[in-house]
């Protein structure tokens, strides 16, 4: 009875919380799948790497996280471009830091990465051209590249030296959200996880 009585309390607080989530989230998601075929013009690469990007815009962060693997050259750089003309199509020039994200692992053919930027800082995070193209300001940079993910239009590069262009990127969407029911569901199983744990507890004693 204690069981149910706990997992009913927490789904009815989950569907509670979910219903004001939108209002309450500073942060969104986005992924890509990083491809030679993805690239433009397109190549025959057999890299293949994923990028993940959260961008808090009640922080200014950009949580960036790569991995990529099987490149015929070695990496010289890579970064966000933002934005196209047209969602998932063309090109565009480089929104973050040049000449490559602080730290990202060069002159290797595969590798990972993890970074969290400070896109308030003038240097380090950001193309001094980007900013001078949109408002002139970090801030006025951030709502650009906010706007450039959120439409389609941003995509993450990598540059090796076999294809100085660029050997493989990917454009990056918005993740989907659980939904509330989703997000109920997980909190009854954690409940109910919990409470037979203690339950084993209590008869062990």
């Amino acid at each position: 009875m204690r069981i149910l009585s706990t997992l009913a309390a927490l789904t009815a607080a989950a569907a509670t919380l979910t219903g004001t989530a939108p209002a309450l989230a500073h942060t969104q998601t986005f992924k890509a799948v990083l491809s030679g075929a993805a690239e433009a013009p397109a190549n025959a690469s057999t890299g293949t790497g994923t990028a993940s990007v959260i961008i808090d815009d009640h922080d200014f962060t950009m949580d960036l996280t790569v991995s990529f693997s099987g490149l015929s050259g070695t990496v010289t750089a890579s970064h966000i471009h933002c934005c196209t003309t047209v969602p998932g199509v063309s090109t565009a020039g480089v929104a973050t830091v040049t000449p490559t994200f602080t730290g990202f692992p060069l002159g290797v053919t595969s590798g990972s990465y993890h970074h969290l930027f400070d896109m308030t800082a003038l240097s380090g995070s950001w193309n001094n051209t980007f900013i001078a193209a949109n408002g002139g300001t970090q801030g006025t940079a951030f709502s650009a590249l906010l706007a450039g993910l959120e439409s389609g239009k941003a995509y993450l590069n990598i540059h090796t030296s076999a294809v100085g262009s660029g050997e493989i990127r990917g454009f990056l969407q918005l993740a989907p959200v659980p939904e509330p029911g989703t997000w109920a569901l997980m909190l009854g199983g954690l409940a109910l996880l919990g409470c037979a744990g203690r339950q084993r507890r209590s008869g062990d004693r």
